[in-house]
């Protein structure tokens, strides 16, 4: 795999930890948002990185299908 993939990893990891934060419902308020905004901006970091591996994956296959159900 690439080395960008433990930069993933790593993000992913964060994304879950901010998760379990705010569903114990215990942190204030203000807490709450900065973790909420944190974790969005991971989301987001995260959707672009599936979607370049997802480009990455249709230029590599021969028959250049998406559905890797048909590989």
């Amino acid at each position: 795999m690439e080395q960008q993939n433990p930069d993933y990893e790593a993000a992913f990891a964060r994304l879950e930890e901010i998760a379990v934060q705010l569903e114990q419902g215990t942190l204030p308020l203000e807490a709450s948002l900065a973790l909420f905004e944190e974790g969005s901006r991971l989301a987001v970091q995260l959707n672009a990185a599936l979607e370049q591996a997802e480009q990455r994956l249709c230029i590599l296959r021969p028959d250049g299908r998406e559905d890797a159900a048909d590989a």
